[in-house]
């Protein structure tokens, strides 16, 4: 993608991003063409799925990770939760930040130091030699890359939001979304055999390259859109709009986020030992299976947006109810088979998995959309909070649980119970 430079005149102020009107002018004062906001959107799924690989890709070498750095479970528990604490932590502040200077500045900042506490991880804390390095370090270098890499959650929603037009944003949005299980896709396919063929240190340089490689993408290319129109279709600006964060209905719709990353969660972290270790499944399917969940989960958020968008936007908050109940149906399955024939345990742990990465597409354009244009980061800051801290706080969870139960109890109060809360918290559809 080029950043060409026209002579054309600019549209109206607050005109549509791909409007008749032909080429846009970017906050930086540079016109760009109509198709300029697929470029954009390039970028946001290429920064997503690069960060998304670091954060979903290491937990599906969970139980070779586990092996090679010699760790318990509740040390596995605290390395595999370290990247999403991060982002728990500080992705309200990115987004918040994203408002008030851009998402330019935040996404080359973050991602920066992103790949920077990758590259250390690669240089100094991967065995070797017989050396182990601390669990410790290892799980706090991965924090600081999560804390820093969160910026990509919101900021990148928010320039996809500025440049695509409001009957668009769904199904934008959705693809920026599917590029989460996209990226959780290939760090399923090519993390663990890295891992097992060459080591952890070939692991996190690859993680490492394709952080640098999304950095380098938004500093030469990614232009902000004007305020002018962020700020016309939200009718006020953004210093007169109330805050997402004041807003109750905004927080149920950010809960249920909450809610349905546990189950997810559940399949993404533990889902690997849990059919490693009961029903003695291998690594290589284990990995098929888990590419199987991401790349399904992908279809299903991009499906999503593009029908709720011929829909006028509606029924968002609808799917993902029916989302919710299908997810707890599977995972009470799973719970209730166990004992029974590995395939429909498979089968059902990959339906719940999928289903419970399958509903951020429309939850996220849902969200931002309730929030406003020149308010979307905030608001996707705040969803992305909920976001990982389920993501933070189910693999603390299922170790604990598990000391004191079984698995067919991890799965119904980690994966069915919060999927139900979910389907009775969501607000109900506004009227057309």
């Amino acid at each position: 993608m080029s950043q060409q430079v026209q002579t054309a005149p600019a549209p109206p102020a607050g005109a549509p991003a791909d409007s008749s009107f032909g080429p846009s002018v970017g906050r930086s004062g540079k016109v760009h063409s109509a198709r300029y906001k697929w470029g954009i959107l390039g970028i946001g799924i290429g920064a997503q799925a690069a960060f998304s690989a670091t954060f979903q890709g290491i937990p599906t070498s969970g139980s070779i990770l586990q092996q090679a750095y010699r760790l318990t479970t509740g040390q596995l528990g605290i390395v595999l939760a370290a990247v999403t604490a991060g982002i728990f932590i500080t992705d309200v502040f990115w987004g918040i930040l994203s408002d008030r200077i851009g998402e330019r500045k935040v996404l080359i900042t973050g991602l920066s130091g992103t790949t920077i506490a990758l590259a250390a991880v690669t240089a100094f804390l991967v065995p070797h030699g017989g050396v182990v390095p601390s669990y410790t370090a290892l799980a706090v270098v991965l924090f600081l890359a999560g804390a820093l890499g969160g910026c990509v959650n919101g900021a990148s929603g928010r320039a996809v939001m500025g440049w695509f037009p409001p009957a668009k944003r769904g199904f934008a949005i959705s693809l920026r979304v599917a590029a989460v299980p996209a990226g959780g896709a290939i760090g399923a396919a090519v993390l663990p055999p890295l891992a097992l063929g060459a080591g952890f240190r070939w692991v996190f340089a690859f993680l490492t390259l394709s952080c640098l490689l999304a950095t380098v993408a938004v500093a030469v290319w990614l232009d902000e859109p004007p305020l002018a129109r962020t700020k016309s279709e939200g009718g006020v600006a953004a210093a007169t709009t109330p805050s997402p964060l004041r807003r109750w209905d905004i927080w149920r719709v950010a809960i249920t986020a909450f809610l349905l990353d546990l189950p997810q969660f559940t399949v993404l972290t533990f889902g690997s030992v849990f059919l490693h270790t009961v029903k003695h499944v291998s690594i290589g399917t284990i990995a098929v299976l888990l590419v199987v969940v991401q790349v399904l989960g992908a279809i299903s958020r991009v499906w999503g947006g593009r029908w709720t968008d011929k829909h006028g936007g509606r029924y968002r908050r609808t799917l993902v109810t029916i989302y919710s109940w299908i997810i707890a149906l599977a995972f009470a399955g799973v719970a209730a088979f166990q004992p029974g024939p590995t395939w429909l345990v498979a089968g059902l742990l990959v339906t719940a998995g999928f289903l419970a990465c399958g509903w951020h597409g429309v939850h996220y354009a849902e969200i931002a959309t309730m929030a406003g244009a020149e308010r979307s980061g905030t608001a996707l800051g705040l969803e992305n909070t909920m976001v990982f801290a389920g993501a933070f706080a189910t693999p603390l969870l299922i170790p604990t649980l598990l000391s004191v139960s079984s698995w067919p109890v991890v799965m119904l109060v980690i994966g069915a119970v919060p999927a139900v809360l979910s389907a009775l918290l969501m607000p109900r559809e506004l009227k057309a």
